[in-house]
């Protein structure tokens, strides 16, 4: 019985890496340029560090300066040397009250944390579907729904709060990391922000947001195996709708910055409004953080 209750849990964590065989849905999009450095420590998923890209001016992005990653709930403490070298000194976990308390980072003694939550524990599209996946509730169609839905209402929900977070990343003097529950959704939206604030072009922030897929692709078939093969345990569960939410897609990133020129007029009144990021400011961000 235990066992049994170890793997209903598994399945359940499913739900933030969403993998099964790609039988309806079209091959994730992967990025096409890996200039971003990979950092591989056992136990954290999709951590990389955001560093020489080039953006629309020609700068290159400085190194050492941010980190992304999935949860560090795992995170060994005979790993913590191999994470102190990285030099960072700051965390921020997007995360919202439940997960954390779930899965806890694990973190060296001397690194600040912080939580900055966009949404309500129950507020977000994805903490509902949750719930209803599992029941074979939840339909393509409304996967792919609930998955714009989330990106629209994360940048302009809570304004305040992302604004903290922004805010923190780049007034930070040392290297920050910061993460989700995988590293893909809230913790690329977040990245996607500061890159465009240092003026980097689309086609660079979607490729840095689309290596997510391939970060996370060995993980994802090694969920999907394990779907396929516990099944049973949930017979109503589509399998369908937990692979067509296990990749980032560009039409969810679209989604965000499409909600932020409605409502705001354009990305660039979106930094001033709402980030409080002047022209001057932001000419000091670009000095700071690129060369």
């Amino acid at each position: 019985m235990k066992n049994l209750i170890k793997i209903s849990f598994l399945i359940l964590s499913i739900f933030c890496i969403f993998s099964c065989k790609t039988q309806n849905f079209s091959t994730p999009e992967y990025g096409k340029t890996k200039n971003e450095k990979q950092i591989k420590i056992k136990k954290i998923h999709n951590l990389r560090a955001v560093e020489n890209i080039k953006n629309s001016e020609g700068r290159t992005l400085k190194e050492g300066k941010f980190y992304r990653s999935a949860h560090l709930h795992k995170l060994k403490k005979k790993s913590f040397r191999e994470f102190e070298n990285l030099g960072i000194k700051e965390v921020i976990d997007l995360r919202n009250s439940k997960e954390i308390a779930a899965k806890p980072d694990q973190l060296p003694g001397d690194i600040t944390y912080k939580k900055y939550s966009a949404f309500e524990d129950e507020g977000d599209q994805l903490t509902q579907a949750k719930k209803l996946v599992l029941k074979g509730k939840v339909n393509g169609s409304d996967a792919d729904k609930r998955m714009i839905d989330f990106y629209r209402e994360y940048v302009t929900e809570n304004p305040e709060i992302i604004k903290k977070i922004i805010t923190d990343i780049l007034e930070s003097d040392q290297p920050v990391l910061y993460h989700c529950t995988a590293g893909k959704d809230r913790t690329g939206i977040t990245t996607a922000l500061i890159l465009t604030i240092l003026k980097f072009d689309k086609e660079t922030i979607y490729n840095d947001y689309l290596l997510s897929n391939n970060y996370r692709k060995k993980l994802v078939l090694k969920r999907l195996n394990l779907a396929n093969n516990l099944h049973f345990l949930y017979p109503k569960m589509d399998v369908n709708v937990l692979e067509k939410l296990s990749w980032v897609e560009t039409a969810y990133l679209d989604a965000a910055f499409d909600e932020i020129n409605k409502k705001y007029g354009s990305t660039d009144a979106y930094i001033q409004q709402v980030l409080g990021i002047s022209d001057n400011k932001r000419e000091e961000y670009i000095n700071k953080f690129t060369n």
